[in-house]
């Protein structure tokens, strides 16, 4: 006949260890069946809707470290960056609300502010 097993607990923090149940036992085990809850969370209340903020840019002069424009909208950051030569000749930072500072842009997102320029002129028509 095969015995059952049973992880024992009650070894005072030195481990655990597998133990046969004792054939009396198996009785106990059966009859104690473990309480299944079923908890529910209860559901988030959803904050309101408002419409996000316009994003606020900072443009620096790496060379001079000049700012540039600070506080300003996309557009006026993409006319800054006109009169530059390079991507990285300027640092661009986005006003962060939720950290209430200026987070630097990465370069991949610089670059995609960068590719708007010379364009405005066709975006407006």
């Amino acid at each position: 006949m095969a015995k059952t097993w049973v992880l024992d607990t009650e070894t005072k923090g030195t481990g655990a260890h597998i133990a046969p149940i004792p054939a009396r036992g198996r009785e106990r085990v059966s009859e104690r069946e473990l309480a299944l809850i079923d908890l529910q969370r209860p559901g988030r209340p959803s904050p309101p809707q408002a419409p996000p903020e316009p994003l606020r840019f900072k443009v620096v002069d790496v060379m001079s470290a000049e700012v540039l424009a600070e506080g300003v909208g996309a557009r006026e950051a993409v006319e800054v960056l006109e009169g530059m030569h390079s991507v990285i000749d300027a640092r661009i930072s986005v006003w962060a609300p939720e950290r209430n500072r200026w987070r630097l842009l990465a370069l991949d997102e610089a670059k995609a502010l960068w590719s708007f320029r010379g364009r405005l002129d066709a975006l407006r028509d």
